[in-house]
């Protein structure tokens, strides 16, 4: 039935829990899965900015120092996902893309990869959450031309 599997991170326990349920659901089907972790282009780099010019030295230690932490965070939320595909036997592929906007680049991405199906979390790291699902979900849910499979 599904092929390819977009497992979307944000690097939470509750994203962890999805990848888990995605892993199984993929292990079952025999499909791959792609673990995808968005950098929303909007960052505090952007912030810094507004206060130093872009050719001062501290601008650019600030944002050369920033990209390296998040490239590092990525890398590393998305090694949970390589491990736990890797232990469960299934095909995984993993991919950190930046975009204007995190549901975005979730919808981007399963374009790109000819995904079939999403698995993803209900709420994330946001910090706050909409009154039944996160806002990045609902927007993927909302515009998503393929099947949503959201786990709470």
């Amino acid at each position: 039935m599904f092929k390819q599997i977009l497992l979307p991170t944000d690097g939470s326990s509750l994203a962890e829990e999805a990848i888990v349920k995605g892993i199984a659901l993929a292990k079952s089907l025999g499909a791959r899965v792609t673990g995808l972790h968005v950098i929303p282009d909007a960052t505090p780099g952007d912030i810094w900015d507004v206060w130093s010019p872009d050719d001062s030295p501290d601008a650019q230690q600030f944002r050369a120092r920033f990209n390296e932490k998040i490239k590092m965070m990525s890398q590393r939320y998305l090694s949970v996902i390589e491990e736990k595909a890797k232990a469960a036997g299934v095909q995984c592929e993993t991919v950190s893309i930046h975009a204007r906007s995190i549901y975005e680049g979730i919808l981007k991405a399963a374009a790109d990869r000819k995904c079939d199906l999403i698995v993803m979390n209900s709420h994330g790291n946001m910090g706050v959450k909409e009154v039944l699902l996160g806002s990045v979900t609902t927007r993927v849910l909302g515009h998503s031309e393929i099947p949503v499979l959201v786990c709470h």
